[in-house]
């Protein structure tokens, strides 16, 4: 078996350079960051294959080295084939959920690996496994028109999806009746599931949903939007890029039309 590495710093992953083209994977059967003093233990992971993974968080970036780069774990996803994209979150789903699960929080004595998904206190022997908070995403149309907002929290002018994390004690569906109707005060009909998707950012999980438009005039939530509306295929704002499910969402409703993607967003 060879050796899988899967090494982070700061939100980014560490993968091999080829030339000046985006490319790469993570560095495989040897350990490439010999001159870093003060790295993590390898974190217990499953074998892919006949490959064994390592995951490592490294206190500084590897910047020195030109057959290596340090890459957002976000923008990896246009490097990286889709399997090892998935796998890249899983391996930092793990190690924040180490960094964040040393102590128990019954007795709070230290708590150690049991299995490669689990851990286990020394003293009270409570077990534990990583946590996911899970979110919905809608698409909501209305005829020919489609609802999409400009979140507070995005990161540049792209329009998405309704979306927000499912309370206690709530299914599916009422989260998503919910939060429609908190961020628009819009009521939706014919809530169907559509694709669900991990989501490490940094330990989600996306299940996305598609709904019809029963009643009601848009009236945004604006401590959570900063714009929405209705649009048409041949009027679209900018849109996610094709790592988020919401772009799945967006271009299969697109797709029913036989009509390409106008604009997008990185």
């Amino acid at each position: 078996m060879t050796d899988l590495y899967f090494a982070y710093c700061q939100g980014d992953i560490l993968l091999t350079r080829e030339g000046d083209v985006p490319s790469g994977q993570p560095p495989i059967g040897f350990q490439p960051w010999e001159h870093v003093t003060d790295i993590t233990a390898p974190l217990p992971a499953p074998p892919v294959g006949r490959k064994v993974v390592h995951i490592y968080r490294l206190d500084r970036p590897v910047t020195d080295r030109p057959d290596l780069q340090m890459v957002g774990l976000r923008r990896s996803f246009d490097i990286l084939q889709p399997e090892m994209y998935q796998l890249a979150g899983k391996c930092a789903e793990l190690l924040y959920w180490d960094q964040n699960s040393k102590y128990c929080g019954c007795c709070g004595a230290p708590m150690r690996w049991d299995t490669d998904i689990s851990k286990r206190c020394t003293e009270c022997g409570k077990e534990l496994w990583p946590q996911l908070q899970t979110a919905i995403i809608v698409r909501v149309t209305k005829g020919d028109e489609v609802l999409l907002v400009h979140a507070n929290n995005f990161r540049g002018n792209y329009y998405g999806l309704v979306a927000g994390f499912v309370e206690t004690g709530e299914t599916l569906e009422e989260c998503v009746r919910r939060e429609v109707w908190e961020e628009t005060h819009l009521r939706i009909k014919d809530i169907r599931y559509f694709a669900s998707q991990p989501w490490p950012y940094p330990a989600g999980l996306m299940v996305g949903f598609t709904a019809e438009y029963e009643s009601g005039e848009i009236r945004l939530q604006r401590s959570e939007l900063g714009g929405g509306g209705w649009f048409r295929r041949d009027h679209l704002p900018e849109i996610p890029g094709p790592v988020s499910l919401a772009r799945r969402l967006i271009d299969d409703w697109l797709n029913q039309d036989g009509r390409d993607v106008q604009r997008t967003t990185e």
